[in-house]
């Protein structure tokens, strides 16, 4: 994937609208809303403020972020950083002053196929092995 160690840098200064690719990692120091896609890591530095959804291999939150995060690793909310919207991840650290207002889903599949209202999750761990799925079985 992003073997290269290239980095892209909004800097403090831009302001971008729009879809946002990215071949490798992508820093983030200025405003973005819109799409993110990056091959590698996505970083929100302390002084970002993003309106957008992600969808990279790891994420580091520093900024105000708003809007669904899709990480096939790891989803880290830094100390003082603010997150409003979903996070779907293998792992997902949050720091002591990081602020989180949404819902987690703890996928280790995350890659692509999730379900996005988190069924998906919740079935295959109350019905592992047998075939009828009564109501009785769904009890949350």
């Amino acid at each position: 994937m992003a073997d290269n160690d290239e980095v892209t840098i909004v800097g403090a200064g831009a302001r971008l609208e729009g879809n946002v690719v990215s071949a490798g990692s992508l820093r983030i120091d200025g405003q973005v809303k819109g799409q993110i896609n990056a091959d590698g890591d996505v970083t929100l530095s302390p002084q970002s403020q993003v309106e957008a959804d992600i969808r990279a291999q790891n994420v580091s939150i520093s900024g105000r972020f708003t809007g669904n995060i899709v990480v096939k690793d790891r989803a880290h909310l830094a100390r003082g950083g603010r997150i409003d919207g979903n996070i779907t991840s293998k792992t997902l650290v949050v720091e002591e002053g990081g602020l989180f207002h949404g819902q987690s889903i703890m996928d280790a599949g995350s890659s692509s196929g999730s379900s996005p209202s988190g069924q998906g999750s919740s079935q295959a761990a109350t019905a592992p092995t047998g075939e009828k799925k009564g109501p009785d079985q769904v009890k949350v």
